[in-house]
């Protein structure tokens, strides 16, 4: 018998962790569990958030995709969102050259941090909560530290922004759309925690699940899902176009606990939303 959003919702709290939290979103309808004013810990959820801030300055013209980084000689902004510019996860000394390989990174977020600040004259921190938090409405969210995981926030504060990438009101939509869209689509690289995908399809700042298997949404979840997950055991995914978004947050890290009881827990809502 298949479940309803709200009852496969609750099958969270079977999980392995202190505390869960987390929201789904159809269309106008919303299903939440546990505390959703809790603050967590998002580690790489935060690349979500900063890269639409680095979405909203791109739209402002601090600088255009194509636009070279000088410390990082061959690399664009694109291939720094797209994780496309060779720099390692941590390391900002590049590892392979640009365009080479998808080498998942937080360094690359960093140095266009970097960029933006020389750029625009504006800290990274400061451009972010007046770009992306205070218009949204984000009170809970802050990023204190990594541009590539150092944000802190609540489902609550989660849930506006995903609305905000369902129906975009800071940025035009085809800004967005070019986001959700695969970049650099020949490239092969490593998921953290899922292996290596050849290809591995990454948008500007977005994962996209295309044909990865395994992987921490659902197989029969649509290939055009976007996301991320964090090594602090949070994830977010959204459906372009079809109004469908989940947000959990959970303050035990990513590891062997988490893969079965995420895709398990993805596969049920996906079949209860029909």
């Amino acid at each position: 018998m298949t479940q309803t959003p709200s009852t496969a919702l609750r099958s969270l709290e079977s999980w392995p962790v202190k505390n869960v939290s987390a929201a789904l979103i159809d269309g106008e309808h919303e299903w939440t569990f546990g505390d959703c004013d809790r603050e967590y810990e998002l580690a790489s959820v935060t690349k979500l958030l900063t890269a639409y801030a680095f979405l909203v300055a791109l739209e402002e013209g601090v600088y255009e995709l194509d636009t070279a980084c000088e410390s990082l000689p061959g690399a664009t902004v694109e291939h720094l969102l797209a994780h496309a510019s060779g720099v390692g996860f941590m390391d900002r000394s590049a590892e392979r050259e640009v365009g080479e390989r998808r080498i998942y990174s937080s360094a690359g977020f960093e140095i266009l941090a970097d960029l933006l600040e020389e750029r625009s004259g504006i800290s990274f921190q400061d451009y972010f909560r007046e770009a992306v938090c205070k218009p949204l409405g984000l009170e809970h969210t802050e990023l204190r530290g990594s541009p590539g995981h150092g944000a802190y926030s609540t489902v609550n504060d989660l849930v506006i922004f995903a609305r905000e990438l369902m129906h975009p009101t800071m940025l035009h939509q085809s800004t967005l759309d070019n986001a959700f869209s695969v970049h650099f689509p020949e490239l092969v690289g490593l998921v953290p925690g899922y292996g290596m995908f050849k290809p591995c399809p990454w948008g500007l700042g977005f994962e996209i699940k295309g044909e990865k298997q395994p992987h921490w949404t659902a197989p029969e979840m649509p290939a055009e899902t976007v996301g991320h997950f964090g090594q602090a055991g949070t994830f977010l995914w959204l459906v372009p176009g079809a109004e469908r978004a989940m947000v959990c947050l959970t303050d035990r890290p990513f590891g062997k606990w988490a893969k079965p009881l995420w895709e398990d827990a993805n596969e049920a809502i996906w079949e209860a939303l029909g």
